[in-house]
């Protein structure tokens, strides 16, 4: 959650300067305050004032301008920021920062600044790939600034390779991690997310309305507190988020198999993915044709992957969800002693903003002690915050944490 943060953000002069506008336009309307500082040669890639337009700020250029604009420029925004980001960050920065050198306000300022500091290399794949450059990242790394890789793909001097900007929904992401307590740091999560397919025929199958947000947003969440995730996902349209693995399946028998190939290097599995129960008892090869005849599938039962797991599970928390249309709590209650979880997260189909492809969710956690936590509508990142401090609570009564 970037509310109320304060970033400064360095700008370059390289050509992927121009998606600096964009980046600060994403900060603002996650609800950063933004100070944009501009080197000299970033200003001819793309205008302070279109920086200042969108940041509702000034824009700092110069090292040195009178007292009455800026009372010690470097000091200042150094004093001022939750973190530093620069993007696009050219190997002449990198050089500077890893050499000590400070001869510009931005390289000034990142000397003064003891702040976490994000750093977005951006430039041709060969000039990337200079192990001098390469020297000077791993100098940062081990600095504990934090580096993106750079986007693959093609590059403003029209050769193909690293050296993009990272897309401008990572950054922003990245971010949110750097301004994230890492109270999850050293946990082992496992989440699934997203429907199943089972098949029919090859044009055909059987599957429900989950998008895979509310597991999505989990995966996100348990990355920005430190965790290493796993994330297991049916088919959606989403974009992946940025984990340690991501395993791609698309029935439940597959779904099953990945999860019972993992489950046990974790120290929580949140199964958040709506599996289907059943998947039709005969595959059938060919397309089958439309005529006049009465037509019957027979479904034979999927896997119970998560009460499977509640009988092995030994010290390792586990959570599943419930999607209720009618006996909400009573319901979630049988599932939760049933299966053995440690938690679950129950929501209802007939509460307004909560079930499938919905933004947001409207939840009920409960847990073994019969303790119910009734939360309001909220967004489903908001919901991943709360289930996942529930999770950190029963990490430390089991001794768990590395915290």
């Amino acid at each position: 959650m970037l509310k109320g943060k304060k970033i400064v953000l360095g700008i370059t002069g390289g050509i992927a300067a121009y998606k600096a506008a964009e980046l600060t336009r994403a900060l603002i309307k996650e609800g950063a305050q933004v100070r944009v500082i501009m080197t000299k040669n970033a200003t001819e890639f793309i205008s302070p004032l279109t920086l200042q337009t969108l940041s509702n700020n000034i824009v700092y250029t110069e090292m040195y301008l009178p007292s009455e604009q800026y009372d010690m420029a470097h000091i200042a925004l150094a004093e001022f920021a939750d973190a530093f980001v620069i993007a696009p960050a050219t190997g002449n920065i990198i050089g500077k920062i890893a050499s000590g050198i400070a001869d510009d306000l931005l390289s000034t300022t990142i000397m003064a600044a003891v702040k976490p500091t994000l750093i977005c290399p951006a430039m041709n794949d060969k000039m990337l790939a200079n192990p001098i450059v390469q020297e000077n990242i791993n100098k940062l790394k081990n600095y504990k600034y934090i580096i993106m890789e750079s986007g693959v793909g093609e590059l403003a001097c029209k050769t193909k390779g690293a050296g993009r900007l990272p897309e401008i929904p990572e950054i922003v992401e990245e971010i949110e991690r750097l301004l994230t307590p890492q109270n999850l740091a050293g946990e082992k999560i496992l989440i699934t997310a997203g429907p199943t397919e089972e098949p029919l025929d090859p044009v055909r199958f059987i599957t429900n309305l989950s998008s895979g947000k509310m597991g999505y947003a989990l995966a996100k969440v348990a990355r920005r507190h430190g965790a290493q995730v796993t994330l297991i996902t049916g088919p959606t349209n989403l974009s992946l988020p940025s984990v340690e693995n991501i395993i791609k399946v698309r029935t439940a028998q597959e779904m099953h198999k990945a999860v019972i190939d993992n489950y046990k290097k974790s120290t929580v599995i949140i199964k958040a993915a709506a599996v289907a129960d059943y998947r039709p008892k005969i595959f059938v090869k060919e397309k089958i044709k439309k005529d006049n005849k009465p037509r019957a599938i027979e479904l034979e039962r999927n896997p119970d992957i998560i009460a499977e797991i509640g009988q092995n599970k030994k010290n390792i928390v586990l959570v599943g969800f419930a999607m209720e249309t009618k006996n909400l709590l009573a319901n979630a209650r049988e599932k939760l002693k049933k299966k053995n979880m440690d938690l679950i997260v129950a929501n209802s189909l007939r509460e307004e903003g909560a079930g499938f492809q919905t933004d947001t969710n409207k939840i009920t956690i409960i847990d073994r002690e019969g303790d119910v936590q009734s939360l309001p509508v909220m967004t489903k990142i908001e919901a991943a915050e709360k289930i996942l401090e529930k999770v950190e609570e029963l990490l430390k009564k089991k001794g768990g944490s590395k915290k």
